[in-house]
């Protein structure tokens, strides 16, 4: 968006932000250009489409999983076909690390943090060990896009580079930022980070394709000739990534996209389940379970698997999202600091929205998905804590029951 400052003002007034309005005229002629400058990268659409009805309704029922048991059983044949497809350049990986290590009390990307209790060993290298596994196996070393943030991607970049990409072709490695999105507080007021900024985050997980795309990458994507996106999260340190059983079950089974499952622990885990909504694939997130059982005509009976954000999906749909249907948006409530126009407030308590989309969304603008189920022993060990359920300390503890020494 680009206008004068009158344009701007009027805007400003039609967005309903008048208490930005006044703070904005009792600013000094330069922070009144510097805040100008940065609310015409204020992306009122996207913050928008949050406030829409989605009319979205809920007919839920159980959806098949090819189970472990089965991956096992035809694994050769599975594997083969996978290997074909990452040797022949049609798979890429996508790592989500535009976040922090804020929770371990780590001030970096999570994937500098260290797991190791006798030797160094970073979340990265675990990564890229993989990696580079399946890159020997498959005779190819696939495209790795890493997906940063604002925040951290010069001392990833930097990190990576130091550490020669633990033994990764840094030819194959493409970095991009994931966008931001302004934040608000409940009454959908802009909040300001200082007298010349306002305060943004990230756009939440399901961006990671509208970034690939605005920096500019999809063309480079067709030229290698790419038709999948292996699309993982970082915090999960036994991640298998690029998995060939994974690609070559998707593939022969003629679907979209694959989502990685695991059989729930408990009735409360924390994580999405897969199901069927209106015959169609999809994922209800955890914290929507609850406004769903209230529901009497609801239940979710018989669905037993979770997503543990390992997706693949078909470059032809995620171009399909840029313009056809974008994303929905969903408005998280967070403890968001601000300044007050006179000083900086840290509140202990929700006092505003960050906006972002879900990857999980993603399912369901797919008319097919094949849940793929793993082992949680073997592929499943986030982590997210410094201690306790989905700690370092659990995380340990299974890299170690999996044959890593640390």
């Amino acid at each position: 968006m680009t206008c004068n400052q009158t344009e701007l003002f009027e805007l400003l007034h039609t967005k309903k932000q008048d208490r930005l309005l006044e703070t904005l005229r009792g600013l000094s002629a330069s922070e009144q250009e510097a805040m100008t400058k940065e609310l015409q990268s204020v992306n009122f659409p996207f913050m928008e489409r949050a406030s829409e009805k989605n009319g979205k309704t809920y007919d839920i029922a159980p959806i098949d999983i090819f189970t472990a048991d089965r991956a096992d059983a035809e694994c050769e044949t599975l594997t083969q076909i996978g290997l074909s497809a990452i040797h022949a350049n049609k798979v890429g990986a996508v790592l989500l690390c535009g976040g922090q290590g804020t929770r371990l009390g780590f001030p970096h990307s999570k994937g500098m943090f260290d797991m190791g209790l006798t030797r160094p060993i970073y979340i990265f290298e675990l990564h890229f060990a993989y990696l580079l596994k399946i890159a020997s196996m498959a005779k190819n070393f696939f495209p790795v896009f890493i997906m940063t943030s604002i925040y951290n991607d010069a001392e990833i970049r930097e990190f990576l580079a130091l550490h020669d990409y633990f033994g990764y072709d840094k030819n194959a490695v493409y970095f991009y930022t994931q966008n931001m999105a302004h934040a608000t507080d409940f009454d959908g007021n802009l909040l300001l980070e200082s007298p010349e900024s306002l305060v943004k985050a990230p756009d939440g997980n399901g961006g990671w394709f509208t970034a690939l795309a605005d920096a500019g990458l999809l063309p480079l994507a067709h030229r290698l000739g790419l038709e999948w996106f292996n699309v993982v999260s970082l915090d999960n340190v036994l991640q298998r990534t690029v998995d060939p059983v994974f690609v070559g079950a998707t593939i022969r089974e003629q679907k979209i996209c694959g989502a990685k499952v695991i059989r729930k622990a408990t009735p409360d885990e924390r994580i999405g389940l897969i199901c069927q909504n209106h015959g169609k694939p999809a994922v209800i997130e955890y914290f929507e379970l609850d406004k769903l059982l209230a529901n009497e005509n609801i239940s979710i009976e018989g669905i037993d698997y979770g997503v543990i954000l390992n997706y693949l999906f078909h470059i032809n749909e995620m171009e399909r999202t840029l313009t056809e249907k974008p994303l929905p948006v969903h408005k998280a409530k967070k403890k968001i600091p601000y300044w007050d126009g006179e000083t900086y407030v840290k509140p202990t308590t929700e006092n505003g929205y960050k906006y972002e989309m879900l990857a999980t969304d993603l399912v369901d603008y797919m008319a097919s998905c094949l849940p793929f189920e793993v082992r949680r022993e073997a592929e499943f060990a986030p982590v997210k804590n410094k201690t306790g359920v989905d700690s370092v300390e659990s995380a340990r503890e299974m890299l170690q029951k999996a044959g890593i020494t640390l």
